[in-house]
């Protein structure tokens, strides 16, 4: 599946963003600028390192050497270009030890720099990377930046400093981290904030869409740290507190357990497909020991849990198997149902697999296993075209209407990818979960004690469909390593 996705990236639109998978030419989102960057190239190679394809891996690094340059006029999302390529290179680096993309990493970090020289040292959204000209998303009402974005640079450039021996980057993050610490209202976090003043521009918050990977770099910050972090985890402890107590809620009759959206105080009833992250992040916690002891382990698991499922219903309740964009509970008859038209796609997001993923790797519940290995069939059966893998436009029917785009994340980051990792069947700890993560997209770091810690959601989806007790499902499970050719060792 990774070599169907990434060898068709490779033979149609070499060097480009993305590709549309159905016409088979180049594609680039709006958030990566309209220069080639070889996105898809760079937040992919660590990925296709681990799958041993060795001669993918080298034709990306001579792309990498000979033909990367960021010095493009062309403007770009400060926090995609940070997560895929300073997190590419810096997840790469961590495996190989090879200084090419130390370098690179550093390069991609410096052009992001300007972003950041604003009165409160809260960063821009977009930056022209050739000439620092930065500002803010036009829909992003008041000139406010963005809680998940600018949430989300603090593990690249804190490694990037522990590697360089350089503080710039580590200083920009931390000034951050303080200019929200002291915003926060009730150790709430709203999802838009002036890079002007440092207040809050509207009283949304979020753990889906706009504020998701913030909660989670919070976390991840801590352990990379080797937990001593502690402005980090008391942030993080609290958030999740105040999230739980304003925004999640069980619906009253199938008991359903969902995170919804806080607008000006008020709770609106729905759960979008990122917020599924959220199960995963708990049991990181949990396994971690994140909070002081008068939360349980076992209330973080309980909610794991309990997200996990929610999601698997978003997932069955649809013809194609696959979940939804957003999914509402206000109405019995249509609960984690989508109640839009816009609502209905899908695009090759990973976030529900990724909780079932350390769900299984917590457990070892044969019950997350078997979901994702449904997920795997819905997405061979809707999504996988000639040219790659394809989003679809609406979940609810089988007649699919696909979107022609292969997302850069699909390929290092998604579900579909039964990508074998050589452990042991035993239940994770802390340590050894952070070290059979794959590093789909958003890269690796290592942590205080030489354990793999890779940061962001992204799709750490490891093999959860082999060793099944029914051969017709082992056999097809060999089947997709035999078509990707991919090591099974």
């Amino acid at each position: 599946m990774i070599n169907h996705a990434y060898s068709n990236y490779a033979k149609y639109a070499w060097g480009a963003n993305e590709h549309r998978s159905i016409s088979k030419t180049s594609h680039s989102a709006n958030i990566f600028g309209s220069s080639p960057l070889g996105i898809s190239i760079i937040d992919s190679i660590d990925t296709i390192y681990l799958a041993d394809l060795k001669e993918f891996y080298q034709k990306s690094r001579d792309w990498i050497e000979t033909k990367f340059d960021p010095n493009v006029a062309s403007e770009v999302s400060v926090f995609e270009i940070n997560i895929r390529l300073v997190g590419g290179f810096l997840s790469i680096y961590a495996l190989t030890n090879d200084k090419l993309y130390l370098d690179k990493a550093e390069l991609v970090a410096d052009r992001l720099l300007p972003a950041f020289d604003t009165p409160t040292g809260i960063p821009h959204a977009l930056i022209t990377l050739s000439n620092g000209a930065s500002k803010n998303w036009n829909w992003a009402g008041g000139g406010c930046s963005i809680l998940s974005e600018l949430g989300t640079i603090h593990l690249e450039f804190q490694y990037l400093s522990q590697l360089t021996g350089k503080d710039i980057y580590l200083q920009k993050v931390e000034k951050i981290r303080k200019v929200l610490k002291d915003a926060s209202e009730n150790h709430l976090y709203y999802n838009y904030i002036s890079p002007q003043t440092g207040k809050w521009c509207q009283k949304q918050a979020s753990l889906g869409a706009l504020g998701d990977s913030f909660y989670e770099y919070l976390l991840k910050s801590w352990i990379l740290s080797g937990k001593k972090d502690e402005q980090a985890r008391s942030m993080y402890e609290d958030a999740m507190k105040a999230a739980e107590e304003s925004m999640l809620r069980k619906t009253p009759t199938t008991n359903l357990m969902y995170f919804g959206e806080q607008r000006s105080g008020r709770l609106d009833p729905q759960m979008g497909h990122l917020t599924c992250f959220v199960g995963g992040l708990y049991v990181l916690s949990a396994l971690s020991a994140a909070l002081s002891t008068n939360t349980s382990t076992n209330n973080q698991m309980e909610i794991a849990r309990s997200i996990g499922t929610t999601c698997h219903e978003a997932y069955i309740r649809t013809a194609t198997g696959l979940g939804p964009e957003a999914f509402h509970f206000e109405r019995v008859d249509v609960e984690a149902k989508s109640l839009r038209e816009n609502e209905k796609y899908y695009i090759l997001r990973p976030e529900v697999i990724e909780t079932w993923f350390y769900l299984w790797r917590s457990t070892h519940e044969q019950i997350y296993r078997d979901w994702a290995w449904d997920a795997i069939i819905s997405l061979e059966k809707y999504c996988r075209v000639d040219g790659g893998y394809s989003g679809i436009k609406d979940v609810y029917s089988s007649s699919v209407i696909h979107d022609d785009v292969q997302q850069n994340t699909y390929v290092f980051n998604t579900e579909a990818h039964p990508f074998r990792i050589r452990t042991s069947g035993n239940k994770t700890s802390s340590s050894n979960l952070y070290h059979v993560m794959v590093p789909y997209v958003y890269g690796q770091i290592q942590n205080g004690n030489n354990n793999s810690l890779f940061i962001n959601s992204g799709y750490e989806y490891i093999q959860l469909v082999l060793n099944r007790k029914n051969q017709l499902h082992i056999n097809m499970v060999v089947e997709f390593f035999n078509r990707a050719s991919l090591p099974f060792a």
